[in-house]
């Protein structure tokens, strides 16, 4: 367990509440072969995953011979849905390490790539007024990236001009993402699902590339009337609690884009069955990330096994480095490795070396000790309430 605490919490208002920032934290999972291979992958950065694998799935793989990760999947019996999910954590490590045994990348172990790229989108964006959105915007663009998502929450006049002074400051030609969770993390100020189609209906004058969470989402009735609409494309799918949830989202018909996150929402295998439901149904995928570098490259592996059609898009947070001003800092999400990720024209560029193919740098692990406690805290007008975020983003509320 990591922790990178910020130098002074960031402090963020919004449409009924206030957001606190204090650090972000991260999970390295480390498989040593007897051979002296050793594997890496990122995980949920929470302390009940840490505990499952340190409980459960450890002492299942001491002895183990790692020849058919799938077939050691099959053998790891538990009832617990988390202990499934943080297995699939640790299986990107099984397969980093098996990739370099056979001197492949982990894309071939999955059924072999297609291409050796995956458009990013630069995602950032949180809590400002119009007009700092619209000069993000255009500082990511800057940076390279075709794509920026951003998180309004400003009240719905606010949030459209937002949105127009992006597209202002872009031009025509740049993709921008609207993710709009915090309009039902408002309390009593929440929007309602009618003033959520008048604020879709405004902001698709300035041809958003999608509407990212704008409902509850377990309302997926809800969505399918919104998508319905014919308003703007709609993406969601961060927060389904299992596979169930997924199948229901996109057979109700609630979304054109369908997001999950490899951490927390069931690593490889799960992905893997969603793509091609994603397929069938003839809808979208963009991968949901929010950590390290190490998160991304491991989303990408997999990403490139399918067509652009199909996985469209990953998602790169830009954290505040000494040449570019965003949210905050998170020194710890690209130190993690000891090169940067090659990244050309808003595509990240994924090598053929073994395994992950990076090198993961393990002086973090004393550098960046763990603190424990939640790494951000929303606090509501009305009702009066607080509630916590932790390092597993599928949770609807901590």
């Amino acid at each position: 367990m990591l922790s990178f605490p910020l130098p002074e919490p960031v402090e963020l208002a919004y449409h009924g509440g206030h957001r606190r920032i204090v650090k972000r934290d991260a999970l390295l999972i480390r498989v040593e072969c007897a051979s002296g291979l050793v594997g890496y992958a990122p995980g949920s950065a929470t302390e009940a995953v840490r505990d499952v694998i340190a409980n459960q799935i450890v002492p299942f793989l001491l002895g183990q011979t790692l020849v058919d990760p799938d077939a050691l999947r099959i053998r790891f019996v538990s009832p617990s849905p988390l202990a499934a999910k943080a297995y699939a954590m640790v299986e990107v490590a099984l397969l980093d390490a098996l990739g370099k045994h056979r001197g492949l990348p982990v894309s071939e172990l999955l059924g072999g790539r297609v291409r050796d790229h995956i458009r990013l989108y630069a995602s950032a964006g949180m809590y400002q007024s119009p007009e700092s959105y619209a000069e993000e915007a255009a500082g990511i663009q800057a940076l390279g990236f075709t794509a920026y998502k951003m998180r309004p929450g400003l009240g719905p006049e606010a949030d459209v001009r937002a949105v127009e002074l992006m597209r202002r400051a872009t031009g025509p030609s740049f993709d921008l993402m609207v993710d709009a969770h915090t309009w039902w993390r408002m309390g009593d100020h929440s929007y309602t699902e009618q003033t959520v189609h008048d604020v879709a209906r405004q902001m698709a004058a300035y041809e958003i590339a999608w509407l990212e969470e704008p409902l509850l989402p377990d309302h997926h009735a809800a969505y399918a009337r919104l998508r319905a609409a014919g308003l703007v494309p709609i993406a969601s799918g961060e927060h389904e609690p299992d596979e169930a949830g997924f199948t229901d989202l996109i057979a109700q018909g609630g979304v054109d884009y369908v997001q999950l996150d490899l951490l927390c929402q069931g690593g490889y295998p799960a992905a893997r069955r969603l793509f091609t439901e994603v397929a069938r149904h003839g809808l979208r995928f963009a991968f949901h990330s929010w950590g390290t570098d190490l998160e991304i490259v491991t989303a990408a592996q997999l990403g490139v096994c399918w067509p652009e059609d199909v996985v469209e898009w990953l998602e790169y947070p830009v954290y505040t480095t000494p040449t570019t001003k965003s949210m905050y800092g998170f020194d710890l999400a690209r130190e993690i490795l000891r090169t940067p990720l090659d990244i050309e024209n808003g595509e990240l560029m994924l090598n053929r070396a073994p395994g992950l193919g990076v090198e993961v740098d393990e002086s973090v692990i004393t550098r960046y000790p763990w603190i424990p406690g939640p790494w951000s805290y929303f606090t509501l007008h009305s009702p009066a309430e607080t509630f916590a975020v932790v390092g597993d983003h599928s949770v609807k509320f901590a």
